[in-house]
């Protein structure tokens, strides 16, 4: 068992880079790739740094955090945002923590 969060992958805006933690390397070459296209349109579109990842108990989260000096960031478009993708990519969470609580979690 996990005694604290996993991350999945992280887009940074301010940086320009994007990380798939080498965990889920194994994950389907088009699950990646959503992946990597709605975190890095997500950041680019609201800015900031997005995170994406599981709880101890397998939950899928969704982090966002920005720079105190961002006089960009969008707060409230950033909340919309993420309450679009979990709605538009609800299969897709889905998938990703039951992967992880099979694979990673060992639960049947």
């Amino acid at each position: 068992m996990f005694d604290e969060r996993v991350i999945l992958s992280v887009s940074n805006v301010y940086e320009k880079k994007y990380f798939l933690s080498e965990d889920f390397e194994q994950l389907p070459q088009n699950v990646k790739d959503e992946l990597k296209i709605l975190s890095v349109l997500y950041t680019e579109d609201v800015g900031g740094i997005l995170t994406i990842g599981f709880e101890e108990n397998g939950d899928l989260y969704l982090e966002v955090e920005a720079n105190e000096n961002d006089l960009l960031f969008d707060d409230i478009g950033s909340v919309l945002k993420i309450k679009q993708l979990q709605n538009d990519k609800k299969e897709l969470w889905e998938s990703l923590e039951t992967y992880f609580k099979v694979f990673y979690l060992g639960e049947e």
